[in-house]
Parts: C-alpha cells; sequence; structure tokens
C-alpha cells in the first residue's frame, strides 16, 4: 500500500526543533508532533488522565495532569519513569498511526519525534533529520527558561544520545545556529530535495 515518505524530525533540548517542525508545517508538509500529542493525552479530560492518576496518585486534577508535579516524581527515578513511559508511550504510537492513515495521500511527512534515538524508533520513519545547533547556543537557550538549572540541563543531557552522534546517524542535518531565516531556507531546500526524489522514486539521503 503506498503511504507518505517518513521524516523523522529529532533533536536534543534546545536545538530548535520545534521551531523547524513548525516551518516544516509553513511548507505545506504535514507534522505530527509527539510533545503535543502527550500535552493532548494528559491535558483537561485527555485519555491517559485515569491511567496517569492510578499510576501516580494526586498527580492530576481539573486541568489534567500537574506536569511539574509529575516531573518531580519521576525526575531521577528510573522505575517511575519507565512506568509513566509504558503508559504513554503507546498511546503516542496509536494516534501516530491514526495521522498516517489521515494524510495517507500526502508524499511526504514529518514525524516531530524528541526520542528518536533513544527510544529505539527508527523502524518508525524512512529518513532522519537532526536539528543542531553550538552547545553555548544549546546551553543558553535551555537556561533562559523558567526553573531551568544547570544541574537539571545536564541530567537531562545524560539520558540523550550526544549531539555528535545524532548527526553522526543522520541522513540530514538542520543548523539553527545561525538566523531563522537561513533555518527556513535549509528546511524549504530539504523539503524540495525529497519531493524531487519521491517523485523519481529515488528518496535523497545527502
Amino acid at each position: 500500500m503506498k503511504r507518505p515518505l517518513i521524516l523523522g524530525l529529532t533533536g536534543s533540548i534546545g536545538m530548535g526543533k520545534s521551531t523547524v517542525a513548525a516551518m516544516f508545517a509553513e511548507a505545506g508538509v504535514p507534522v505530527f508532533d509527539a510533545d503535543a500529542e502527550v500535552h493532548r493525552l494528559q491535558g483537561p479530560g485527555g485519555a491517559l488522565i485515569p491511567a496517569i492518576e492510578a499510576a501516580f496518585p494526586g498527580s492530576t486534577g481539573p486541568d489534567g495532569v500537574k506536569r511539574a508535579e509529575l516531573g518531580a516524581r519521576v525526575f531521577g527515578d528510573p522505575a517511575a519513569l519507565a512506568r509513566l513511559e509504558a503508559i504513554v508511550h503507546p498511546a503516542v504510537q496509536a494516534a501516530r498511526a491514526d495521522f498516517l492513515a489521515a494524510h495517507a495521500d500526502a508524499p511526504l511527512v514529518v514525524f516531530d519525534i524528541p526520542l528518536l534515538f533513544e527510544k529505539n524508533l527508527l523502524h518508525e520513519v524512512d529518513r532522519v533529520a537532526v536539528v543542531s545547533a553550538p552547545a553555548d547556543v544549546q546551553a543558553a537557550r535551555v537556561l533562559a527558561r523558567p526553573g531551568m538549572t544547570e544541574e537539571k540541563l545536564a541530567a537531562i543531557l545524560a539520558r540523550q544520545l550526544p549531539d555528535s552522534e545524532k548527526r553522526a546517524r543522520a541522513h540530514f542535518v538542520i543548523a539553527t545556529g545561525t538566523s531563522p531565516d537561513e533555518t527556513r531556507r535549509q528546511v524549504a531546500r530539504l523539503v524540495e530535495k525529497l519531493g524531487a526524489a519521491i517523485a523519481t522514486g529515488r528518496p535523497e539521503t545527502e
């Protein structure tokens, strides 16, 4: 059965992946945002609220999951994090399948998956684009977020594959350390390249 070429979009924290995903959407490419889906599933009336409340009593309320509180409970606790992921990941995977079915006629779609490498989800995509920026730019972006500390950043990075390895394993690298306009041009060139390759049946990997 014919289906779109699936481009997996990933990148470490603070690299600008969400911004790049929005640029793909602006270019007319359907984008499945895993983080946005998690927010929906955990928001008011979200489908995962009962299971999360059962596993982590007191972690939900009228507005959905108390993200800061739940985050604090699983931070640094691998067993608790595994329990949460066992609830969340299957639901996100099901939503991703529904998204793909809804866009079966599109030539190209993007799966925005933050932990594409870390969670061994390469089988879900055909090509991988990694969003990358210099380490100092990355750190400055992340540390500017409310409540973020160098300790928290170090702990997050410790759970993520190093940027250098992600770039080495990617088919494409999208740099965000320059201007937004330059990043947007990179996205446009990649969409054009993949579109031409799909039309000829020879997806590019360079």
